[in-house]
């Protein structure tokens, strides 16, 4: 399968190729924007390939030894976990926020644009003249909000994990929303956080990775299927330890901020993250 890149009806540009699905945007002068888009559609051909050709190194859980990577797009995504390689990760948990980090520095390479983004299945990296400000929803069943990104903040990175999202989890959140420096970064400290949010009980049914997915990353570790009702000491403590784990990496200057929720209760950890918010 090829490439394929289209324009939107609302003028934002649309790539995808095999498993990776982007949605770009970039702001400023026509003849700006045009030609970041053209970058882009020129950068894009070759990131499945090359990740492809370094899938199974990919694929190891990150060790004491950082691994030789020749990609650009996977040595972000090894550079993104080292910092949590105490616990069992690979780089595959940033691959999302890696290919939008690596697009959107093709998109604005040489480029005189107010902002742009580029979103990968819900981790976006952002770019930000000074001045300039995007403003990302969070919306869960337990928070509704809004994050305020601005230039002159660290963030050009967020992004989200759970139990139900697109990767397996071993955690019970419902989501784990992060921003942090690139979307990268953001992507391995969601997946960390969320892990983080567990207990066990009965309503929480796991299963091994591999019996789900031959070709998962993470083997035979149990993953979460589905989790039942549970009893609201359950749920604020599960999120009590995603909570302590997204205070350790904030405290580490690993992310800027972190929103969780399990099941209508959430925890935010830095106050900055979110304006407007309310329980519903």
């Amino acid at each position: 399968m090829s490439a394929v890149a289209a324009r939107l009806g609302d003028g934002r540009l649309h790539l995808q190729h095999g498993p990776i699905d982007l949605i770009v945007e970039a702001f400023g002068a026509p003849g700006e924007v045009e030609c970041a888009y053209g970058q882009a559609i020129s950068r894009f051909g070759d990131i499945l390939p090359r990740l492809v050709d370094e899938l199974a190194i990919l694929r190891l859980p990150a060790g004491e030894v950082r691994p030789l990577l020749h990609g650009p797009v996977a040595r972000r995504m090894a550079d993104a976990v080292w910092p949590h390689r105490a616990v069992y990760i690979t780089p595959m948990a940033a691959v999302a926020g890696a290919v939008a980090d690596e697009m959107l520095q093709a998109l604005v390479r040489g480029r005189a644009l107010d902002k742009a983004y580029v979103n990968d299945g819900g981790d976006i990296a952002f770019h930000l003249a000074p001045g300039h400000e995007l403003r990302a929803g969070i919306f869960v069943a337990a928070l509704d909000g809004m994050t305020r990104l601005t230039a002159d903040r660290p963030v050009r990175g967020i992004a989200t994990s759970g139990w139900g999202g697109r990767s397996f989890s071993l955690g019970i959140a419902d989501s784990v929303t992060v921003l942090a420096r690139t979307a990268a970064a953001a992507d391995a400290a969601a997946t960390i956080i969320a892990n983080a949010v567990n207990v066990d009980h009965p309503a929480i049914e796991r299963r091994p990775a591999g019996e789900l997915d031959p070709d998962s990353d993470l083997g035979n570790l149990p993953v979460t299927v589905a989790v039942g009702r549970l009893a609201p000491a359950l749920i604020d403590e599960a999120l009590d330890r995603g909570a302590d784990e997204a205070h350790r990496l904030r405290v580490a200057g690993h992310i800027d901020g972190a929103a969780l929720s399990l099941q209508g209760r959430w925890r935010i950890e830095a106050a900055t993250i979110l304006e407007g918010a309310c329980a519903v």
